[in-house]
């Protein structure tokens, strides 16, 4: 019999201690007498609360004997004993405190990637970095994750389609030293000519490196040519082999333009086999097959082969008769030797390139 009226009496108690509750409503002002919006009613020692509305106003439960704190950003909070009454207004005083500036920065990394400890600023960029911008080569990745890093890709620049010159900091290509696990990489053979960045000069093809076989890219933000020599006034780009894989790792990456072609297939593999705990023997391979863009128009040249030197029918040609046959004569011989209106190709070339590290 006890049981069964134990619930009941707790239900009872429950809504004796609600119905002891009263319902508190006013409004917030500013030290000049202006709503307050935003700010914070709390009933004291409790997580009871609510903040204000667009015109300061509020409504909050809480019991009679309790105690309501007010605050607001630049302002000093209060204690209002509310003693039974259901309605409060309260005017809040300016903080003595005056707020300094407050700057807001962004960045596209998640979290903090530059080593602000060390004497010169260095971009530390982890390898899930690298394949969350998807893109097919190194250049273009550092192009997108390091500030200071430019990559140029030019198009009928001769050999700059393939190798892109690379630049630390505005500088020239030859003034950027690259290393692989801390030590010297070779220049590439290319001189860079036809205009483009950091015409003259030889850099290095940074292209070649699987992105795949890549750990971390430690990128040196500032000279470094007491340290170094001269190729390093720019700065450093250290390249980290992964050396502790064990298993096999392949990704796959597919894209053309709009325009329907350059279509690019690329696919990384990366095999760690370890040596029964007396070392490993990491492989990374890459094959990047890129098809080229063509953005050029046809020759609308009237005639090709019978006219004048721009195209154009000959002054000769002063009938309309005479012009059309001219135009047939024309492109006979256009048919006859296998001539393309199209005959010129604007745009990035096709590349075939497979690389590999061990």
């Amino acid at each position: 019999m006890q049981k069964s009226l134990l619930t009941p009496v707790l239900v009872v108690a429950a809504l004796a201690a609600h119905a002891q509750n009263i319902t508190v409503t006013g409004r917030v002002l500013s030290a000049s007498g202006e709503a307050q919006p935003g700010a914070t009613v709390l009933e004291r020692g409790t997580t009871n609360g609510t903040s204000t509305g667009v015109n300061g106003e509020y409504s909050l439960s809480v019991s009679p004997q309790a105690t309501l704190t007010i605050s607001a950003l630049g302002f000093a909070p209060q204690q209002v004993p509310v003693q039974g009454r259901t309605t409060l207004e309260v005017r809040l005083v300016a903080s003595a405190t005056d707020l300094g500036d407050v700057v807001v920065t962004g960045s596209r990394a998640a979290i903090g990637r530059s080593n602000v400890l060390t004497a010169s600023p260095v971009d530390v960029i982890s390898a899930r970095e690298i394949k969350a911008f998807a893109q097919t080569d190194i250049s273009q990745v550092l192009t997108y994750i390091a500030p200071s890093f430019q990559s140029a890709r030019q198009t009928i620049s001769d050999g700059t389609d393939a190798a892109d010159p690379a630049t630390l900091r505005g500088l020239g290509p030859d003034q950027v030293l690259v290393l692989v696990n801390g030590k010297r990489r070779y220049q590439q053979a290319l001189v860079n000519i036809n205009g483009t960045v950091g015409r003259g000069s030889v850099g290095t093809d940074l292209n070649v490196i699987p992105t795949a076989a890549i750990k971390r890219i430690e990128v040196l933000r500032d000279g470094a040519a007491a340290l170094y020599g001269s190729d390093a006034i720019a700065g450093v780009i250290n390249i980290q082999l992964k050396d502790d894989t064990t298993g096999v790792q392949a990704t796959g990456l597919y894209g053309q333009t709009v325009e329907s072609d350059g279509q690019t297939q690329q696919a990384d593999i990366n095999i760690g086999i370890g040596l029964n705990k007396r070392g490993f023997l990491d492989i990374g391979g890459q094959l990047l097959n890129r098809g080229y863009t063509n953005r050029a128009f046809q020759d609308t040249a009237p005639l090709i082969y019978s006219g004048d030197g721009s195209g154009n029918y000959p002054a000769s040609a002063t009938t309309e008769q005479s012009r059309r046959d001219l135009k047939a004569q024309d492109d006979a011989l256009v048919a006859q030797r296998g001539y393309d209106r199209t005959n010129i190709r604007v745009g990035q070339s096709a590349l075939r390139n497979f690389s590999g590290f061990l």
